[in-house]
């Protein structure tokens, strides 16, 4: 084990995050009746997804469906409600007196056809200085959130052009189980690696990781590896989070394919882990997105980052959007093709 500077054994990392994403439950969630098959378990999770909570207000911000394809607007919420003391790494995450109620950590638009012939992932940059819908104040995107959901997806829409059809809005409880209900996920790392921040602590190998570790590497914004004798940190800071993040996105619905095709009653387990955390709009029913949605993903999930260059505007770090993300914007507006270069995962 390598000692890092700063003390402590990558085997005892300190338990110290404060952000976290579970973007992933979002997709699961909808996929899960898709592929499990079996009559029961869909009218139980015909039962179990009626229960899901219902996010109000968003009936005048929504686009309705009217083209080739579906965008879902997917938000990991920085909630602390329903914390753990007893949980290993309470220390780390806190309970509501440190954060109150929801912030937007996580923004991703998925991009689904309709027919199922296709779907595409793109990460917005929390940091992304827009003009806040409804306001006229200038600030970071994930600042939107803070006033509701709704709030955000105008903001998306009027910022980017890009219409929003549906919501999905997960806290990261229910990410650390979803992770563990499929027995954990898969993640390569080339060197010695650590977060003391998340509390990310990796040895060099592809290691299988449970919820809570899981959770360290998908939030990890002070990312370092040892290489060469000593800790680089990852200088691209929330753009290489995420890459990673949009890697774990594909790992994990991946994993939950393959351990519902093996086991598909595990279908309502998993049922139960996503809908306890997910909140939807009134106009989404996760059944009825099933088929399409196991379809676009069995033909690969296509990840996009937005090119953006980082400045300073009123005294904060903010991203503004390159010229070369025009393509990239433009086919999640419907008004071009699918780009020919995503990013690699």
């Amino acid at each position: 084990m390598q000692q890092h500077p700063q003390g402590g054994l990558l085997d005892e990392p300190r338990r110290r995050p404060r952000r976290r994403s579970s973007a992933p439950l979002a997709l699961v969630l909808a996929i899960i009746v898709g592929v499990a098959g079996a009559a029961g378990v869909i009218r139980a999770a015909d039962q179990r997804t009626a229960k899901v909570e219902r996010i109000e207000g968003l009936e005048d911000i929504l686009v309705a469906v009217d083209g080739p394809a579906v965008n879902y607007l997917l938000i990991g919420s920085d909630s602390r409600d329903g914390s753990n003391p007893a949980a290993s790494d309470f220390g780390g995450i806190g309970d509501t007196s440190d954060v109150q109620g929801r912030r937007s950590d996580t923004i991703m638009i998925l991009r689904q056809e309709k027919d199922g012939n296709g779907a595409a992932l793109m990460s917005i940059p929390r940091d992304l200085l827009v003009t806040i819908a409804g306001s006229g104040k200038q600030d970071r995107i994930n600042s939107a959130y803070n006033q509701g959901p709704e709030v955000l997806a105008a903001t998306i829409n009027q910022e980017l052009g890009i219409p929003i059809n549906h919501v999905v809005d997960v806290d990261f409880f229910g990410f650390k189980d979803l992770v563990d209900t499929v027995g954990g996920a898969t993640i390569c790392f080339d060197f010695v690696t650590l977060d003391e921040n998340s509390g990310l602590a990796q040895d060099p190998g592809c290691n299988l990781l449970d919820g809570v570790q899981a959770l360290a590497y998908a939030r990890s914004r002070h990312y370092e590896e040892f290489r060469d004798g000593e800790w680089r940190k990852d200088p691209t800071a929330d753009l290489g989070r995420i890459k990673r993040q949009q890697a774990f996105v594909a790992t994990i619905v991946n994993a939950t394919l393959t351990k519902l095709q093996a086991d598909p009653f595990l279908a309502s387990e998993l049922i139960d882990s996503v809908s306890a955390a997910v909140r939807i709009d009134n106009g989404l029913d996760p059944i009825s997105a099933a088929g399409t949605l196991r379809k676009a993903f069995s033909t690969g999930l296509v990840t996009y980052q937005l090119d953006v260059r980082g400045e300073m505007f009123n005294g904060k770090a903010i991203l503004r959007l390159n010229d070369s993300s025009k393509p990239v914007i433009d086919y999640f507006r419907g008004l071009g093709p699918l780009p020919v270069a995503p990013v690699a995962e």
